[in-house]
């Protein structure tokens, strides 16, 4: 009789736990919070936000103890096809692709091809950084190309419409024709500041491809993917292996696909990726038990820990960024029509993923405070409680109107029925909400609006206070 035993109390272990997780599903899609929430406000269903967005799909992967937890889809990787999004949709995920390029480069450090401390024009053979007067007689690492301390010019890149012509690596470095980026220059000094530069990260896949004399996209897929499980995944540019049903149409804020469904992105290191939040999800799991000496998939304990480790600041690490107040190690990223976020546990084997076919990323930090809430992620969960107050619509209606920040960036206020908008010069919009008669908060991101009045009581310009400064915009319309 015992070994008909076993498989039955295995079977009731497995429907508990399987039962267990369908619960923290049910809580997560109906606890999703902003960062900031109005007094006596409820919680939103994912459903409710999506919805609200204009978001066509979304995926996510929660990662407790070392194992992935579930994972799920939602919504449509296709509008117009109703071709849905599943755990296997992948994604771009935009400058997490600089996570996993961290991993690789620093494979080759591990093995003695590469010094994180010499200069690149050490290993740079098909093309050579030139420096001049900015970087004042200081060299370039790859360790500062890795953490952004490098001094160097273009912040992000824009990707091709499918079809165009696209740029080599050394033409998209010169700024160079058809690349539709500037050069990649020095901006200042390397080694005293950081400063996020999308274009330092293409030389290290120069680097990368000097060295190993292989396709980037190859070398990334025999050396980190596959050893990491990420069999889904590819920094193929355009992915032509991939199903095309498996790769999800980017979409704007308005909830219109980008034309040619997606942009192609030849900056493979720092945007290339195309992922799912499982296979992403396995990545941090190595991680985390990489820094613990407890795996050693593609690097060891000592290669983990140091690329864990902030180079400069307190942030920047080797291809992530740390939070060691929160005790997260994470990294987002916003290619045009998608949006994505990952976090993973210093300790303790927890974290999340989640990723959008949408250029409006207000949903990612509501959905990871689900998470953090359901499952006592301590350090992740991060909302504040705020009062709101009650304006006339007469006075509403005066701060309507446009104001210039600068002579070709300004802010749209407009109203529709009782809430004020704010839309500035090439980005979404986004409401304001009133915590005294002529100050503002939003929800999306920390700022405040303030309007002003002239001697006559005129509304004549607002003052944008963000990442502790001060902008004032006057009213020109």
């Amino acid at each position: 009789m015992k070994p008909s035993i076993i498989p039955f109390l295995l079977l009731i272990h497995l429907n508990t736990y399987a039962q267990t997780d369908k619960e923290k599903i049910l809580q997560v899609e109906k606890n999703l919070v902003g960062t900031i929430q109005l007094s006596g406000e409820t919680p939103w269903t994912i459903t409710e936000r999506m919805t609200h967005y204009k978001i066509p799909g979304l995926s996510i992967a929660v990662i407790q103890h070392y194992k992935i937890a579930w994972a799920k889809g939602y919504g449509w990787a296709n509008d117009s096809l109703k071709i849905p999004v599943t755990t296997n949709t992948l994604f771009q995920a935009a400058s997490i692709s600089k996570s996993l390029n961290g991993v690789g480069i620093l494979k080759l450090v591990q093995h003695n091809k590469l010094d994180l401390y010499t200069d690149i024009n050490t290993y740079l053979t098909s093309w050579h950084f030139p420096y001049d007067s900015l970087a004042k007689g200081k060299k370039i690492t790859v360790a500062n190309l890795l953490s952004h301390t490098a001094g160097l010019t273009v912040h992000g890149f824009r990707g091709y419409l499918q079809g165009a012509p696209l740029p080599t690596v050394i033409q998209i470095l010169n700024g160079e024709q058809p690349a539709n980026s500037d050069p990649v220059r020095s901006m200042f000094e390397p080694g005293i500041k950081s400063e996020y530069s999308g274009g330092g990260t293409i030389i290290s896949q120069l680097i990368v491809m000097d060295i190993t004399h292989r396709p980037y996209a190859d070398y990334m897929k025999e050396e980190v993917l596959q050893p990491l499980g990420m069999t889904a995944s590819t920094f193929s540019q355009p992915p032509v292996e991939i199903q095309p049903t498996l790769l999800a149409t980017a979409y704007r804020g308005d909830g219109k696909p980008i034309e040619g469904n997606y942009h192609i992105y030849p900056e493979q290191a720092a945007a290339g990726l195309w992922t799912n939040p499982t296979d992403l999800a396995k990545y941090i799991i190595e991680t985390q038990l990489a820094a613990e000496g407890r795996s050693a998939k593609v690097l060891n304990q000592a290669t983990t820990k140091l690329r864990l480790t902030p180079y400069l600041d307190k942030s920047a690490a080797l291809g992530v960024f740390i939070d060691t107040e929160s005790g997260y190690f994470g990294h987002g990223g916003g290619n045009d029509g998608f949006r994505c976020q990952y976090y993973g546990s210093l300790k303790d084997g927890n974290g999340v993923v989640v990723m959008i076919n949408s250029d409006n990323g207000s949903i990612l930090p509501e959905v990871i405070n689900s998470v953090a809430k359901v499952y006592g992620f301590k350090g992740l969960y991060h909302s504040s409680i705020k009062e709101s107050v009650t304006i006339p619509d007469s006075v509403l209606q005066t701060y309507t109107g446009e104001y210039a920040l600068s002579n070709d960036f300004t802010i749209t206020i407009y109203k529709e029925g009782k809430v004020l908008f704010a839309q500035a010069t090439r980005q979404g919009s986004f409401e304001i909400i009133p915590e005294t008669q002529t100050r503002f908060f939003t929800r999306e991101f920390p700022a405040n609006l303030e309007f002003t009045k002239d001697n006559t009581g005129k509304v004549n310009a607002l003052i944008l206070y963000q990442n502790g400064e001060q902008q004032e915009a006057k009213k020109i319309k």
